[in-house]
């Protein structure tokens, strides 16, 4: 695997990850959590937060550490 990919995937986890903690905490005074992890928008919502950090939100962060690493 080349670095790139692997730069994007630790971002893009990440990224994923902490937007879906914190979905979860903001949306926890209209639903319980218990109720928010039992349902599959959840999951849906964390597996599109993860690809769309992997590959836009990775793939910006890798073009501008190059940019500045060549500057």
């Amino acid at each position: 695997m080349s670095v790139r990919w692997k730069y994007q995937l630790k971002i893009g986890i990440f990224w994923g990850v902490f937007m879906t903690l914190f979905n979860l905490l903001f949306e926890m005074q209209e639903k319980p959590i218990a109720t928010q992890l039992s349902s599959p928008h959840f999951y849906l919502r964390m597996v599109v937060f993860t690809l769309a950090g992997v590959f836009i939100l990775g793939y910006i962060n890798w073009k501008a550490k190059v940019k500045k690493t060549t500057a």
